[in-house]
C-alpha cells in the first residue's frame, strides 16, 4: 500500500462541506481540518501510483470547494508508542 499526503486550499466559506466530500472519497482514509498555509489534508492510502492519480486528479481536485491541493507521497513510516508519546498533547 502506498499512501500519501494531500495539502488541500478550499473555498473558505465551504470547509466543511468540502471537508466531508473529501472523507467520502474511496482511498481515503483521514481527513483534518487545520490552520496554516492550507486548509484540509487528506491521507490517502492505496495500492499502487496510478490509483494515487485516479484520487487526486480525478477526484478531489475536481471536487466542488477545492481551489488547489499539493500532494507528498510517503516513502517509510515511522511508529512507535515512544514516538507517539512524543507528540501527544494534554494527555
Amino acid at each position: 500500500m502506498l499512501t500519501a499526503f494531500v495539502l488541500i486550499n478550499a473555498d473558505v466559506h465551504a470547509i466543511p462541506e468540502t471537508a466531508q466530500a473529501v472523507a467520502d472519497l474511496d482511498g481515503v482514509t483521514e481527513v483534518y481540518s487545520c490552520a496554516g498555509d492550507v486548509d484540509l489534508i487528506a491521507k490517502v492510502r492505496v495500492r499502487d501510483h496510478d490509483a494515487i492519480a485516479e484520487v487526486v486528479t480525478n477526484r478531489i481536485n475536481r471536487l466542488e470547494g477545492v481551489t488547489h491541493t499539493m500532494t507528498h507521497i510517503a516513502f517509510r513510516s515511522y511508529a512507535s508508542k515512544e514516538t507517539e508519546a512524543g507528540f501527544a498533547v494534554g494527555e
